[in-house]
């Protein structure tokens, strides 16, 4: 049985399941979820837990399989929590899990709880991971997405009875807060506390949190193709210092842009030879959002544009691997900032009469 975050809370009013499997990259949100499920499972008398994490090929997974059946002398109800970092059990946990999932139902002394990061697609359709779905509840945790993250920031100041003010003031709030911690969402609930002890409830100005909120956000190379491609400008030339600055390397990001850069030129030429927009998608395997970026900027998109910024994408492999070109700066952030720029504006929502 599959189950939304925000589903979890009316869910645990209900009823406890045996079994329960949270996976997601988001540790603040998985931690939470966990917490929820530990604390209506110990209202029921749940008051002894195991931990085991699996770490290595060579995992004793006969202990995990024993500790659903071994109960102490002063607990009849037990939580029993697997914690697999990699997300990747190997063939003796595949089976255990299984196991697990099996010897789950109908048993009301022992709650199991598994963890596990983001799963990809493959490990979805898995035989375990199947088990452990059909004979409980799975969660997956995604992660906030930007244009999420004020909304969010607003949800949880509203916990702590606090707000921003009304209107365009308050949404400029939220913008400023969103991009101080895009990224890293644990540390945006830190920062959401740190709020409440210094502020008492009701509304906060934009300099009380401009004064308070550090600048703790954490950038993602893909996330930066994303903001590319919706022509998010100022958020790019943010994310490009960000991510300069956390030590990232320069050839990695040069490969997001250029990828992109190569597959629309790619999808380009497949419409210019008669295939469908969605057909020439699939074959180069572009999907979910990328897709929608894809479909709204390509009509944008000339091939005499598409082939400059190739020729842009092949100039700027160059630079960063220390050789000079004319025309483009020498350093490699700096001329990686050109080209996303270039591409980003090309993406942009405004016409080109009024980039100047």
């Amino acid at each position: 049985m599959q189950l939304a975050p925000a589903q979890l809370p009316p869910h645990l009013q209900r009823a406890l399941r045996p079994l329960y499997t949270l996976h997601g990259d988001e540790p603040l949100l998985v931690q939470e979820a966990a917490d929820a499920i530990r604390a209506a499972a110990r209202t029921q008398g749940y008051t002894e837990r195991t931990v085991h994490t699996v770490a290595g090929t060579h995992f004793d997974w006969s202990a995990v399989l024993a500790a659903g059946g071994s109960l102490s002398l002063f607990a009849d109800k037990q939580i029993v929590e697997i914690r697999i970092p990699s997300g990747k059990p190997g063939k003796d946990g595949s089976t255990a899990l299984q196991q697990v999932a099996e010897s789950a139902q109908g048993n009301d002394s022992t709650l199991t709880l598994v963890l596990l990061p983001r799963l990809d697609f493959q490990t979805k359709k898995s035989a375990w991971f199947a088990a452990l779905e059909n004979a409980g509840v799975a969660i997956e945790v995604q992660p906030v997405e930007r244009n999420a993250l004020p909304q969010w920031i607003a949800q949880r100041l509203a916990q702590n009875e606090q707000r921003v003010a009304a209107g365009e003031e308050g949404q400029r709030t939220l913008q400023f807060f969103a991009d101080r911690v895009e990224g890293n969402l644990l540390a945006a609930h830190q920062e959401i506390q740190k709020l409440a002890l210094l502020y008492p409830a009701g509304e906060l100005r934009f300099e009380q949190v401009e004064s308070a909120v550090l600048n703790v956000a954490r950038y993602d190379v893909f996330k930066l193709s994303e903001a590319v491609l919706a022509g998010q400008v100022a958020r790019v030339q943010r994310m490009l210092d960000g991510l300069q600055a956390e030590g990232e390397a320069e050839v990695l990001v040069h490969y997001t842009l250029a990828e992109d850069i190569r597959a629309l030129k790619r999808v380009k030429d497949a419409m210019a030879q008669g295939r469908p927009l969605p057909m020439a998608l699939r074959e180069q395997r572009v999907w979910g959002l990328k897709e929608k970026l894809f479909e709204r900027v390509l009509p944008r998109l000339s091939t005499t544009t598409l082939e400059n910024l190739l020729h842009g994408a092949h100039v700027v492999d160059g630079i960063v691997k220390g050789l000079k070109a004319p025309g483009w700066p020498t350093d490699g952030w700096q001329a990686l900032h050109k080209l996303a720029l270039g591409l980003c504006l090309e993406c942009s929502a405004q016409p080109k009469a009024a980039r100047g």
